[in-house]
């Protein structure tokens, strides 16, 4: 027999329907894609994990790939929140940012390394290739081994407009992505230089890692010159996203702008900004 679907039929289908409904929406709402920074995502994640118990239900995914993904996923939606360690670039105000914290950029060498500062103009010879021994800025005779960020890196970004030069005009011998091959470059080189986070560096040589960080200007590269910002090669530390955030992304992104979370910023080496 054949059955027609009249309209009370058609409407208690879909009230019938509307349970499934709610479930898929309940499903995206419990789920936040992170993607972007290498220098964030590992703060990123414990934020995730204390939103999480406080939010049980909610999973937090965070993947890293640069600050270049962070922006490219969250514009195209790929990503509920992109992670990007810069300021806005002029092409960018389409997108939402918001700063979680401070982080510095330090120029670091190996620990045995001679050498206790560099002058702006020693460190541009140095990464144009001008200078290429260490015996011509007060070190030992040897090699310099320039490592740089790979494009994409918000490192290099601020690197390179700090120092007014093209990356076109570095002359690297070893070229790198996240913050933690740099260290591990350096750390395994005595002739090498380069440069990473400040919280990544500060951590590292904490825990005995074979590295120094350089001061700039003068200036200490140290969280506490980060905040309250005499250092001079600093960033902001942003999460993005394509619209207002909404749902559990607006309280995830105000949990992280909290001082709820103070503790799992400084133990990142970065300077929180709520107060």
């Amino acid at each position: 027999m054949r059955k027609h679907f009249t309209a009370a039929r058609l409407a208690m289908l879909f009230v019938a329907l509307l349970p499934w409904t709610e479930t898929v929406a309940q499903a995206d709402e419990a789920r936040l894609i992170l993607t972007g920074s290498s220098t964030i995502a590992p703060l990123a994640a414990e934020i995730g994990k204390r939103f999480e118990t406080l939010n049980p239900g909610i999973r937090i995914d965070v993947q890293s790939g640069g600050s270049s993904r962070g922006i490219s996923d969250a514009r195209s939606g790929i990503a509920d929140i992109g992670m990007v360690s810069r300021a806005p670039n002029p092409g960018e105000s389409d997108l939402k940012f918001f700063g979680v914290a401070r982080d510095g950029v330090s120029i670091i060498l190996h620990r045995d390394n001679a050498v206790a500062s560099l002058t702006d103009a020693q460190i541009t010879g140095i990464f144009k290739g001008n200078i290429t021994d260490w015996k011509d800025v007060g070190g030992k005779a040897g090699r310099i081994t320039v490592v740089n960020k790979a494009e994409g890196r918000s490192t290099l970004e601020l690197f390179l407009n700090y120092f007014k030069f093209k990356n076109s005009e570095i002359k690297a011998q070893v070229v790198i992505g996240d913050n933690a091959q740099g260290i591990k470059t350096v750390a395994g080189n005595p002739g090498a230089i380069g440069y990473v986070s400040i919280g990544a560096a500060e951590f590292e040589a904490g825990q005995g890692t074979p590295i120094k960080l350089l001061p700039m200007s003068g200036v200490a590269p140290s969280v506490e010159n980060v905040r309250n910002g005499s250092f001079p090669l600093s960033r902001p530390l942003n999460f993005v996203t394509k619209r207002e955030p909404q749902g559990s992304a607006r309280r995830f992104i105000d949990f992280a702008r909290s001082k709820n979370v103070n503790e799992l910023i400084k133990a990142e080496y970065f300077a929180p900004l709520a107060e």
